[in-house]
């Protein structure tokens, strides 16, 4: 089934999407906020390397050696074949320094906004999905005495919007962070007109009673396995209902005090989903209405928090997640943020490219990067013809696959097919 889009609006064409989104990026407005504090009057002078190209090179997704990736990107600038030697790695490293670390991701919020705004994001009965979930990554650093060196093993956390098959927010943590903490930072970013789908991990009291008390509408995946978890999900599965609404008890003192949840219990419904694979999964939600919500949905709705997962695999191997550009935390949080953002920026070009096709076929991803690489400089700095977008997606839309609905292809029992680390260039 092809992207359903938001009735109420017709969304602006893709060319005027990018062409808003170039503006920004040379607007004073960008300008002002992208400074690091520590450089209240960065970006003023006219350099080789302004704050608009600083960004488009970061975006185009850096996966090689940085000057490799500015000698090819000054290459696509021009429209030619031959590396093009114009600004040197010294330089590039120079001008990160005074990019703000909020730069990107508020650059990301100004895209992720626009096309909400614009209707390019898909609802489900109203409502728009935001998948929550974490990633264990292991940088591609070597050792170094850098001030604020980066570290090697973190945590990616990310909300992502499955329907549009973008992120809507990700930060990165230390690994001895709780996964739900992190969740309880990104509440912020979600709307009262949000789904939010979550896994296993995240069951808890005091969360249930946190989202009830923000009014944010949820669907978690909450049976375990042994005596573990909640006890009416216990008993729920072992009395055959197909659906029940349950009381939770209240949370305890201390997460009251934590998070400033209500110390109250809480009426939650849960539903029995059956996999096609004959599973028993219990999912509980604070949507009670059985007419607007039948629990036969909810197995599908579910299903889409998957794009969460499929998103951080095609970060960390189509995209090269794990390789940094530099050393410090700085340039690390930085990668991380220039190519979220630029997997989303493939997302639009997706989701336009989508609606060529027939309703049996889904684009390639993968082929999807390979085709902007060349496009993103020239887009990006107002310096290309915006037309070549609409090329771009019909040499897209004839690289596709047929999707067959309830198909189920189990993992392999295998180690996760992430390089050693002398095969992560730094």
């Amino acid at each position: 089934m092809g992207i359903v889009f938001d009735p109420s609006t017709i969304p602006m064409s893709l060319d005027e999407l990018f062409a808003d989104f170039s503006h920004y990026l040379h607007s004073e407005e960008f300008r002002q906020s992208a400074r690091h504090p520590d450089h209240p009057n960065a970006f003023t002078r006219q350099r080789k390397l302004p704050l608009p190209s600083l960004i488009a090179v970061m975006l185009t997704g850096l996966c090689k050696s940085v000057q490799a990736e500015l000698d090819q990107f000054f290459a696509h600038l021009r429209r030619q074949a031959l590396l093009v030697r114009e600004v040197s790695e010294q330089a590039f490293a120079q001008a990160r320094v005074k990019l703000s670390a909020d730069a990107l991701p508020g650059l990301n919020h100004y895209l992720i906004a626009r096309a909400e705004q614009e209707g390019w994001i898909p609802r489900w009965q109203g409502l728009r999905l935001v998948a929550a979930d974490a990633s264990p990554l292991r940088f591609g650093l070597r050792a170094s005495h850098v001030p604020r060196a980066a570290v090697r093993d973190r945590i990616a956390f990310g909300l992502y919007l499955p329907d549009a098959e973008m992120t809507l927010a990700a930060s990165l943590y230390s690994i001895h962070e709780s996964e739900r903490q992190m969740l309880f930072e990104h509440l912020n970013y979600l709307q009262e007109d949000d789904l939010l789908l979550m896994d296993r991990g995240y069951p808890c009291r005091c969360l249930v009673s946190v989202l009830n008390q923000w009014g944010i509408r949820f669907c978690m995946r909450v049976e375990k396995s042994g005596n573990s978890g909640f006890g009416c999900v216990r008993d729920f599965l072992c009395s055959g209902l197909p659906e029940q609404v349950v009381t939770l008890r209240a949370p305890d003192p201390c997460d009251v005090a934590d998070f400033g949840c209500p110390a109250t219990p809480q009426r939650v419904r849960l539903i029995r989903d059956r996999t096609p694979s004959g599973s028993v999964r219990v999912l509980m939600t604070n949507l009670r209405d059985t007419e607007a919500f039948p629990a036969e949905r909810f197995g599908d709705l579910y299903h889409r928090r998957w794009r969460i997962e499929e998103a951080f695999k095609r970060l960390k191997h189509r995209l090269n997640l794990e390789h940094v550009s530099g050393l410090s935390d700085q340039a690390v949080k930085q990668d991380f943020a220039a190519k979220v953002l630029c997997d989303n920026l493939a997302s639009l070009v997706t989701l336009a490219a989508d609606d060529l096709l027939p309703e049996e076929r889904r684009i390639n991803r993968a082929y999807v990067h390979t085709v902007l690489k060349p496009l993103l400089p020239g887009v990006l700095l107002g310096a290309a013809a915006l037309s070549w977008l609409q090329d771009a997606m019909e040499l897209i839309a004839r690289r596709t696959f047929q999707y067959r609905s309830g198909l189920s292809k189990p993992r392999k029992a295998r180690p996760k097919p992430h390089k050693f680390m002398n095969q992560k260039p730094c």
